[in-house]
């Protein structure tokens, strides 16, 4: 597939050096193609404008802090009719807690986005367990949410190609649900100071 990663940071580096990895075309979106361009060509990836690089993906991945996620949002234009998965959590500068309310980052994203389909994803562990999700042979859980069926299916087999046990969590509005769930991650690995190496998993019994 085509994907275009807006930001590159610790989590659109990672993801996009896995899903080319995984055969995927890659271009990542930046503010300063020229600063960025040797690092995107050490993984074999492209890098454009954010415009440019939303403009020709199949999939856009928003994987900036929850500050710029409003300006690259209106940089990358109309994404109508794409699949957009926000990896984002709208964290308080100090991590103790989330900025949102009664609605959820993954909905503002949406409602900035009209037409996108928009799948919360990749926002509820690190960047570590998004560059080796397994854990003896046991996957790491990637929850997703979103409205449209057909781009939760893609932001599954995405998550999949990772090496992630991708699992459905319902509808857009349970962002109201996953981005605290990614604060506690967030709070165990640094405020309980358990390191950045374990995971939250849902676990089955056998057969069901």
């Amino acid at each position: 597939m085509k994907i275009a990663i807006i930001g590159m940071g610790n989590v659109g580096s990672v993801l996009g050096r896995r899903w080319v990895e995984a055969g995927h075309e890659v271009v990542f979106g930046v503010r300063n193609a020229a600063k960025h361009r040797a690092e995107a060509e050490k993984i074999k990836a492209c890098v454009a404008g954010i415009k440019d690089a939303a403009a020709g993906a199949e999939v856009v991945v928003l994987a900036v802090p929850w500050p710029a996620v409003p300006d690259a949002l209106k940089v990358a234009g109309n994404l109508a009719g794409k699949v957009v998965l926000d990896c984002t959590n709208p964290l308080k500068p100090d991590l103790s807690g989330l900025e949102m309310g009664t609605t959820s980052g993954g909905e503002q994203v949406a409602q900035a986005a009209p037409g996108a389909k928009v799948v919360k994803i990749f926002n509820t562990t690190g960047a570590g367990n998004m560059a080796n999700p397994n854990y003896g042979g046991t996957k790491v859980t990637m929850l997703h949410a979103g409205d449209d069926a057909g781009a939760k299916q893609i932001a599954a087999r995405l998550a999949a190609d990772l090496g992630f046990d991708p699992v459905d969590a319902g509808p857009l509005s349970s962002s109201r649900m996953l981005e605290p769930f990614a604060l506690l991650w967030i709070s165990l690995a640094y405020q309980q100071k358990m390191g950045m190496n374990f995971a939250l998993n849902v676990v089955r019994r056998s057969g069901k």
